[in-house]
């Protein structure tokens, strides 16, 4: 935490072709050792691939994903006396988006079966679109991590 002022924004500028900031987020977090070339053509090689399994527009497919995914509820750590508790915090809409298009990534790397990361990524967009996949089911565990902790809800301060 900064002592003096506060630790400001930086805002993207929206990415060329779809003229959207979600997606230079998603290219962003795709993006290895400062390689942006080559994670655009990932994510627009994954969106031309989404067009041509799903017949649907990639843009609104990724949209609908990321939506898909992101978290309503996360748990942090809090110490109070000598326990540590699980305690259900509201999640902020920058910090659900940024969630959902980490979880998105990763769990797109960690796919088998495809050959390339494009055909991963679009595989895992699309299975979120859809409501199923890895990524789906990492926001119902933490979900359900917040359900069980919901006794401790009033030591939220």
């Amino acid at each position: 935490m900064p002592r003096r002022k506060c630790a400001t924004k930086k805002d993207v500028l929206p990415d060329p072709i779809y003229n959207n900031k979600v997606v230079t987020k998603l290219v962003n977090q795709v993006m290895m050792s400062g390689k942006k070339g080559l994670a655009q053509r990932i994510v627009y090689g994954a969106f031309d691939t989404i067009k041509e399994k799903t017949s649907l527009e990639p843009l609104d497919v990724c949209l609908t994903a990321i939506e898909n995914v992101k978290p309503q509820l996360e748990t942090k750590g809090r110490r109070v006396g000598g326990a540590t508790y699980q305690v259900p915090i509201p999640i902020r809409p920058e910090r659900r988006q940024t969630l959902a298009i980490r979880w998105i990534v990763n769990n797109a790397r960690k796919r088998t079966g495809e050959r390339n990361m494009d055909a991963k990524l679009a595989g895992e967009l699309i299975d979120a679109y859809n409501n199923q996949g890895a990524s789906i089911k990492k926001r119902d565990e933490m979900h359900r991590m917040a359900e069980a902790n919901k006794a401790f809800a009033h030591y939220n301060w």
